[in-house]
């Protein structure tokens, strides 16, 4: 398995970001799994509100139980706290609109959350009070009408926030392009069905006659009088906290201001800042476009500069940044704009600049960043397709090309796969984007046995007006690639580059010098599980390659057992 490549290691000073990131998402999924029940218990309601009121006991059962209590509430103040502490950390507040929609709404929902959960869980836990939905319902709707739609606005900021962070964690997986459009749906349907629920069960409990006052007036009005200091108290601490966090960015800055540093960029463009700040920092400062996909942690390249003068003066590569640099061979004058932090003035100029998106022609296509991906790799080509093209009618080359490129897009597809381009009379095919290395290559193998046994079916239906047999060479490698949206224009598209693709398309051209009909690496082979112990091994040399690549060779007319794999 030595021809899949293993990642670095991650350094160990990676063990504090890593712990705040996953304490953050950690309890962003536990808030996001109660808002999600919470709005399902709402829509109950449009069946009826006897219906929604039996969910919702199943509902407090599990969040009011001690578990659920300490979960709940642990995770509100992990997350509350880590915000305002990601506030504080931030040397700028420049930042992509989107991000500062998910900072503010995220500040938002403690100020419009506090009434209600005072009004339930907090009367109920002090005074025993039954905040049944009829109770909620007639306190909002009924009673203060302004309040049922405070709820409305609540419930409608914290899915939104709730769906921006899934999407900041989510929108890079392999499979998120395939679930968005569903996920959409459910982002869309969830809120509108619990907001229809939520109005249903007002006109309901409105038509209805009031409940028998449990609690005499004077009692009443002594909770409502609590209530209220609660709320008070909640907005005063929060005011408070928050104003703590930005007051000591203020004083922060004001002792850093003192000793400023200059960070001129190539095209003249200079910009002081505090020191402190890093140049992805000092970039939006000055509103100089640069790329920082992963939002400033170091966890990709695409923000590196190189640093043109003054290097000497600033401070080591952190073992974040380092990391990231060693893995892309960067040269040693370069550095992550996000992680450098200058001490020193000096000149930088971003390897990486955004194209103006008034160069960008109208069908260009959302890229998705470069990311590394083990995928298996296959090429295949039509043996002697050139001398055949040079013998028939343009017309006839067509259909040959068309009968036999739908066989290879259908044995494709019906193997898992993705069609990535036809080049000429080959085609290049990716399999693994969605699927583990493993069933990644039984799928390559799988889809190769079948685009041979169709040629074979297309080459004996086409004997008479061919006069010749159609004959394949496919070439499958396992490997880490680079995979990404790459092009122009309307012809960008996910594809793959790298080493293992390189291998692929040289097993390819080795099955046709073998006169086989699969030349496939020796690694792929293992990872598949399929028994290849009765075909040829041997070594082939490829260009770049310090050592030869161990391959296995599929003879002409000779099936690969395609039986149980070896899991």
């Amino acid at each position: 398995m030595s021809d899949i490549p293993a990642p670095p290691p991650l350094p160990l000073s990676w063990a504090h970001e890593s712990l705040l990131r996953n304490a953050r998402l950690g309890s962003g999924l536990v808030l996001m799994a109660f808002v999600v029940l919470h709005l399902g218990n709402h829509a109950l309601n449009l069946i009826s509100l006897e219906t929604a009121e039996s969910a919702r006991r199943l509902f407090v059962m599990i969040w009011r139980s001690p578990l659920g209590t300490i979960l709940l509430y642990g995770s509100a103040l992990i997350h509350v706290t880590l915000t305002l502490y990601a506030l504080y950390r931030r040397r700028t507040l420049a930042m992509p609109l989107r991000e500062w929609a998910q900072l503010v709404l995220g500040l938002a929902i403690p100020l419009l959350i506090a009434e209600h959960v005072v009004g339930t869980r907090i009367m109920h836990s002090m005074f025993g009070v039954q905040d049944s939905y009829e109770y909620v319902v007639r306190s909002l709707w009924v009673a203060a009408p302004a309040g049922g739609v405070k709820q409305a606005v609540a419930l409608v900021v914290i899915w939104a926030h709730g769906c921006l962070g899934l999407y900041f964690w989510l929108r890079y997986r392999n499979w998120y392009a395939r679930a968005a459009p569903w996920l959409l749906i459910l982002a869309v349907l969830l809120p509108v069905l619990a907001l229809l629920g939520f109005a249903h069960a007002g006109q309901t409990v409105a038509a209805m006659q009031p409940s028998p006052m449990r609690l005499e007036a004077s009692v009443a009005a002594q909770l409502a009088a609590t209530k209220e200091e609660i709320d008070r108290a909640i907005y005063l601490a929060f005011a408070i906290v928050v104003a703590t966090v930005l007051g000591a960015r203020l004083l922060r800055d004001q002792i850093e201001r003192r000793n400023l540093v200059e960070i001129r960029y190539g095209d003249g463009v200079t910009v002081r800042v505090p020191r402190g700040y890093s140049v992805l920092d000092a970039s939006r400062l000055g509103g100089i476009h640069h790329y920082s996909v992963c939002g400033g942690r170091g966890r990709c390249s695409t923000c590196r500069v190189r640093v043109v003068e003054g290097l000497s003066e600033q401070p080591k590569p952190t073992p974040v940044e380092a990391a990231t640099l060693g893995r892309i061979h960067a040269e040693s004058d370069v550095r992550l704009a996000c992680q450098l932090r200058p001490v020193g003035s000096l000149t930088v100029a971003p390897l990486l600049r955004p194209q103006p998106q008034q160069e960008m022609p109208a069908e260009t296509a959302v890229a998705e960043p470069g990311h590394e991906k083990v995928v298996a790799v296959m090429f295949c080509d039509m043996r002697h397709f050139t001398e055949f093209a040079d013998q028939r009618l343009p017309f006839d080359v067509v259909f040959l090309l068309n009968r036999y490129f739908g066989i290879i897009g259908s044995a494709v597809e019906k193997a898992g796969g993705r069609l990535d381009k036809f080049i000429g009379d080959g085609a290049m095919v990716l399999f693994g984007l969605e699927t583990p290395p493993g069933e990644a290559c039984r799928q390559a193998i799988t889809a190769a046995t079948n685009i041979i046994e169709g040629v074979n079916r297309l080459s004996d239906d086409l004997a008479a007006e061919l006069r010749t047999s159609i004959k394949v060479a496919i070439g499958i490698h396992v490997g880490q690639t680079i995979v990404g949206t790459i092009g122009y224009g309307a012809t960008m598209g996910v594809t793959a580059i790298g080493d293992a693709v390189n291998i692929g398309s040289r097993l390819e051209a080795a099955a046709k010098e073998l006169d086989a009909d699969i030349v496939i690496s020796e690694a792929a082979a293992k990872l598949s599980g399929f028994d290849f112990s009765r075909f040829q091994s041997r070594e082939i040399e490829i260009r770049g390659r310090a050592r030869p690549l161990r391959v296995l060779v599929v003879p002409r007319g000779v099936r690969v057992p395609l039986g149980a794999a070896k899991r």
